[in-house]
């Protein structure tokens, strides 16, 4: 099949069909203060939900891209505007764009035909939509315009019904509020696995969750030998998201791709959780914060990577949220648990109460719910922001926001997306999909 053969159109864009609304917050819901009282930012008022399932990989793209083309065509001119914000030539970005689809097509044919069917759903050229799943290496080039930020926990919890263990995780998605109106929910079938979670129009994947029960939080790092020409990070979450059957099945994809930049996968399913530094120079597993938590802010957890990571994009924010959230979770556990520190020395986690232990790890008695986690991510003036809002006194490239507030329970195959910032919980649309 080429890139012009016929295809049979799809339906347009639609929302997503259903939508959740979270019940009144009680008075002691978050932990500090909602960080705006109103809309910090605006939004699209249906939020985009692409649903995509053939078989043949190229026919799954371009039904994407159909879906998407009115809209994609506003992301491609806004990543233009950025590129050239950070002195990016759009030559550098038309052949840092190719480089990245050889690359792909090097490793996984099979995503190079997605990329090639949404640019022919969409109507444009190829390499405009290998640019936005490589957008993370060619901003690499970047010294003006500085990533965005998230902030991530996935933690141990009881199953519903209180017999079992599970992981349930929770992030923010910061990036620059420009982009508000340019991602969608998605659900695709038609790969190994079928998948359900956010991305932005015209990427392949970014957070979610399979029918494999392997869920899958994802924030973006800094090194300085970051480029393209290897594995694009966001086409890395499509393959994994697309063919991982476990943890340990991830991790192996991870680690067998060639990967020429930065970023954080935490992988977990029912059973087991690891979390990732990705670079040029390898990919380490890092330490918990405490017993059954992880946290990931924007830097680095492990030696080797950090030697040489770009501290300029990050610091001291990342170190300011990482240890203002593993502080928050620490000071919520010392209401009644017996435990010791985690492995950095944090102290011991919100939920995790002495009770029964599973092996020799402990299970908290109360079971750590995917309404709750959202709460652990609300920050509010004179804290760090975890929930970041927009300063729209700021220049265009220096605007983040938190765009979106997603929640993953790999035991129920399920991923929660609030159409929001953590403090409007209670106030915006949450999304529910179910892989």
């Amino acid at each position: 099949m080429t890139e012009h053969d016929p295809v049979p159109s799809a339906p347009a864009v639609s929302p997503a069909p259903s939508l959740f609304v979270a019940p009144s917050a009680p008075a002691s819901a978050t932990p500090s203060a909602p960080a705006s009282a109103s809309a910090p930012f605006p939004r699209p008022e249906h939020r985009p939900h692409v649903a995509v399932a053939d078989p043949d990989p190229r026919r799954r793209g371009y039904d994407r891209g159909r879906q998407l083309a009115p809209a994609l065509h506003g992301a491609l001119e806004t990543y233009d505007r950025l590129f050239a914000l950070g002195g990016i030539r759009p030559e550098t970005v038309r052949d840092d764009a190719r480089r990245a689809l050889d690359a792909v097509d090097a490793f996984r044919p099979a995503l190079r035909e997605q990329i090639q069917g949404i640019a022919a759903g969409a109507g444009v050229e190829a390499w405009r939509i290998a640019a936005l799943n490589a957008r993370t290496e060619i901003l690499a080039r970047s010294t003006a315009v500085p990533p965005g930020e998230c902030s991530t926990i996935v933690r141990a919890a009881r199953t519903p019904d209180g017999a079992g263990r599970t992981h349930v995780g929770v992030q923010t998605w910061d990036w620059h509020v420009e982009l508000s109106p340019y991602w969608h929910t998605v659900e695709s079938a038609g790969g190994t696995h079928r998948y359900a979670g956010l991305t932005e129009h015209g990427i392949l994947a970014k957070i979610g969750v399979n029918s494999a029960g392997l869920a899958l939080h994802f924030n973006i790092l800094g090194h300085e030998d970051d480029r393209a020409g290897g594995i694009p990070v966001h086409v890395l979450a499509a393959l994994v998201l697309e063919e991982a059957g476990s943890v340990a099945h991830a991790r192996e994809l991870v680690e067998s791709a060639p990967l020429t930049s930065s970023g954080s996968f935490m992988l977990f399913d029912a059973d087991s959780a690891v979390l990732l530094d990705l670079s040029p120079v390898g990919v380490f597993e890092a330490p918990r914060v405490a017993p059954d938590t992880h946290l990931r802010t924007n830097h680095f957890l492990t030696e080797v990577p950090a030697a040489r990571e770009k501290t300029r994009l990050y610091q001291p924010d990342s170190g300011e949220r990482f240890g203002f959230l593993r502080e928050r979770l620490g000071r919520a556990g010392d209401h009644g648990r017996d435990g010791g520190a985690g492995q950095d020395g944090a102290g011991p986690v919100a939920g995790f109460a002495a009770g029964p232990r599973d092996g020799a790890r402990a299970v908290p008695p109360v079971p750590v719910t995917v309404e709750g986690l959202p709460r652990e991510l609300v920050t509010g003036p004179g804290e760090p922001p975890v929930t970041c809002v927009p300063d729209p006194a700021a220049p265009p490239g220096r605007r983040w926001a938190s765009l979106a507030t997603v929640v993953l329970d790999p035991a129920t195959r399920t991923a929660r997306v609030l159409d929001g910032t953590p403090a409007e919980q209670f106030s915006r649309p949450w999304i529910p999909l179910r892989a």
